[in-house]
Order: structure tokens, then sequence, then C-alpha cells
């Protein structure tokens, strides 16, 4: 009794859930909720058996197997046949939901319509009536049964949306027209880009491209990677659809990359990576000079000079040199020393760079106390005209605690040349100025005075010893 009271409310919606399932074709879901309700149905067990027979005798093509197309066709119109036979002996009268099942196996289009609810939307009816009234269709029929679904299920008065009509053209075969209505209707060209380099892979888009002028394909993907390079995290995916299109991906490259922010260090060594990977000489200089301008402007000078000598802008290297020279001026010391000292061959880039290096080199051998080579080398720096104009007096103070050595470290030609690098410099001296107070003109002539003294008693030491001869 309790059962008999219970199976009325629960009837609906499982028999709901069967038709659902035997819509989508999931015959052994829609069997097994078959069995549950049978369970609650004593009485009508005979007529659930026998549904759940048709089910599981409905024939399905398994391309792997076999079975050939005909055959399958003979096997499914027997089938056919046999729930028909049903239909007609009224074996399901008395239970209207197992007999609309039966009737959907038929293909009757009215019953399918009845649940369009639970179909959604009109391609999903068609794939419905053709499962079950026209298996086999041929792919060239297609677009006629596709036509007629979207008319019969859809209401008078709806609008068919983008998705529809790019659905009809896809069964119709119609390439162009697809990816014509897909660019319109679809927000990026994800879907566009893959679908056609899928389609020419099949060699199916040679008679598109002429649409074009050139490569369909490669001016989809290119429009998908350009969207990408605006991404802050997916522009380097970019990059590898550039790679792939071997007419205009370089230039597109090129043009992109220039335009990435280079907000870090470490994202500006990325796009260096790529680009010297792909032999883009001139995008890596670009770069690099960006880079060594940003790091100027922080005054972050080992940054920038390095930066600049990557980028070989010898200009620039000179700028940042002059920078590195003044700081030293203010400071007494020079900063960045690991770069300076590691310089090697990068130091030709730029006379001011050579001579910063040259001038580092110096302090080190006066601290290592080979006073003879760094008095040569600080001798040589003036005399080939290395050294600027402007840090002669520097490089002539650093010569006072060599001249005041116990020992004799310049000879006298080395001394005369000093002498005279002295004289030429302080020929042009002119009178004090308001940008040169009698303050600063004092302690330039005192070093003046001080360094011709130092000279006068070096070189007579020196002819001392150079005229001693030894016994």
């Amino acid at each position: 009794l309790y059962a008999d009271i219970l199976c009325p409310l629960l009837n609906p919606p499982l028999c709901l859930q069967v038709i659902s399932y035997v819509l989508q074709g999931r015959m052994d879901e829609a069997r097994q909720v078959l069995v549950k309700q049978a369970a609650l149905q004593p009485a009508a067990r005979v007529m659930f058996k026998l549904l759940d027979n048709l089910l599981m005798k409905m024939p399905i093509f398994n391309p792997g197997e076999t079975q050939t197309l005909t055959e399958f066709d003979v096997k499914w119109r027997h089938w056919r046949e046999e729930v028909d036979h049903c239909l007609q002996d009224q074996s399901f009268a008395s239970n209207r939901h197992l007999e609309d099942i039966c009737k959907i196996l038929v293909g009757d289009e009215d019953v399918l319509l009845e649940y369009k609810e639970l179909l959604s939307t009109w391609y999903h009816f068609l794939v419905t009536r053709l499962l079950f009234s026209h298996p086999t269709v041929k792919p060239t029929e297609l677009h006629y049964y596709a036509q007629s679904s979207m008319h019969m299920f859809l209401d008078t008065r709806s609008v068919p949306e983008p998705l529809d009509s790019i659905l009809l053209a896809a069964f119709e075969f119609d390439i162009h027209q697809v990816i014509k209505d897909c660019s319109i209707a679809l927000n990026n060209w994800w879907f566009v880009g893959h679908l056609t380099d899928l389609l020419d892979h099949c060699k199916l888009l040679q008679s598109h491209n002429l649409h074009f002028g050139s490569n369909l394909r490669e001016f989809l993907l290119l429009e998908y990677a350009s969207g990408l390079f605006t991404h802050h995290s997916l522009w380097q995916l970019a990059v590898d659809y550039f790679d792939h299109c071997p007419e205009f991906g370089r230039v597109y490259l090129e043009l992109q990359i220039e335009r990435v922010p280079l907000d870090t260090e470490r994202k500006a060594l990325k796009v260096i990576r790529i680009c010297e990977q792909r032999q883009m000489t001139e995008q890596v200089r670009s770069i690099c000079k960006i880079m060594a301008k940003k790091a100027l402007r922080n005054n972050r000078l080992g940054s920038a000079l390095s930066w600049s000598i990557r980028a070989k802008d010898a200009a620039f290297a000179t700028l940042i040199s002059e920078r590195f020279l003044q700081d030293y001026c203010a400071k007494g010391t020079f900063s960045d020393l690991d770069l300076i000292d590691n310089l090697g061959p990068a130091m030709l880039l730029s006379d001011r760079l050579t001579f910063l290096g040259k001038y580092r080199e110096f302090h080190r051998l006066y601290g290592e106390k080979r006073f003879s080579d760094a008095a040569k080398l600080l001798l040589s720096l003036m005399t080939a005209k290395i050294a600027p104009h402007s840090f002669w007096m520097t490089l002539l103070t650093d010569a006072l605690p060599l001249l005041e050595q116990k020992e004799v470290i310049f000879s006298a030609d080395q001394t005369h040349e000093l002498m005279f690098c002295l004289e030429e410099l302080t020929s042009g001296k002119s009178v004090p100025t308001p940008d040169r107070p009698m303050q600063d003109e004092d302690i330039e002539t005192t070093k003046i005075e001080l360094l011709r003294l130092a000279l006068a008693r070096n070189l007579a030491m020196a002819i001392v010893k150079e005229g001693t001869v030894e016994i």
C-alpha cells in the first residue's frame, strides 16, 4: 500500500530522467533508471522489461568494428520494426511515459518536440532526430536536416543567434562562411585562428587563401598573437605563434617586441633572450639602451654601464664613464669595483671607458706596491692622450706619492714628460671667476707649486742616480 501511494509521486521525475537519457542516446544510464523504477512498480514490471529489452537491442555503429555501414543499417531497420510493432500492439498504452519513450525510439517528431525543454537547443534536437530516424545520414544531406530542425525547434518569433548561422554554414561545409561568421561573432581570435590552423593542416584552405591575397591561416594567427602580446603574462606565448608564421611572423614579432613594457631587469633579460635566439640584433641593442638610460636615471652607474656595454653603445658608455670619474673626484673612491675590474675587452668600446679601466688598474698596481708599473701606466695615460685633459691635475696629484718615495720611481726622461704635462696644463690657466672662487684658485696654485717642487727634487735624484757609474 505504501508503495502504491509513493509510486505516483516518483514516476514523473524518474520517467523524465529516463527520457532525458534516451534523447541523448545514453541507453545504459536509461536502463539503470528503469530498473529502479520497475522495482517500485511490480505491476508494470512486464512493460519495463520489454522497454529495457528494446533499449538493450538498439544497434550502435562502431567504425572500429568489422561491421559495415550496410550491415548496421539492416540491423537498425529490423530493430526499428520491432519497436514499431510494440507501438502498434499498444504494449505501453497503460503508461504514457513509457509509450512516449517508445515513440522517441521510432523518431516521432511530435513527441520529440514535446520534450524540447530537455533538449535545450535545436542542434541537440537535430542529433536526437537523426539518431532515431536516420542514423546513416550522408554528410552532404546534413544541412537539409539542420535547417528543418532549426525551423521546427525555434519559435517563429525567435531570432537566430550568431552560433546558429555558424553551425548551419558548418553543416553546409562552407569553410569560408564559418570562418567569417566566427570572426564577427566571437570576441577574440582564439577559436578562428586554431580552427583555421587545423583546416590548413588538413589541406582544406588552399582555395580560400585567394580571398585574402595571402595565407589565411597566417593572417588569423598573427591577429591572435598580436592580441596576446597586450597581455601582461601571455606575451611570451605569442612568440611561439609568430614563430609558426613563416611569411610575416618575424616582422610582427620585431614590431611587437618593442612594445613590451620593461618593468624589471628580469623581464628585460627574458625579452633579450627571445631576441638573441632569433638573431634580432637591433632589438637587443634597443632594449639594452633603454635599460641603460633607466639605470642611469636611478643613479645605478654599474648597471647602466653594464647595459651600455651589452648594447655596444660607445657614446653612452663614454657618458657613464664620465659619471664614474666625477663620482671618484667627489668621493675619492670607485663604486662597482667588480664591474670595472672585469671590463676586459669591453673597455675598448670607447676611449673614456678605456681610461676608466686603466685608471682603476693604476690604483690596483699602487695598492700592490708595484710602484714602477703604476708610474709607467700613469705616464702613458697622459702622454698617449687617453686621459681627458680635465683629469690631468688628478693624475698629477696621484703622481705625488710616487715622486716622494725614497727610491727613485720616475726616470729623468719620465720626469721631464711629467713637467711638460704640468706646463701644458697650467699654461692656459685663467683668473678667478664667480664659478671658481679665490679659495679654490689658491688650493690649485698650492697643488701646482707642490708638484713643481716634487718634480724638481725627483729630477735631481734621477739625474744623480742615472749619472752614477756603478763600479
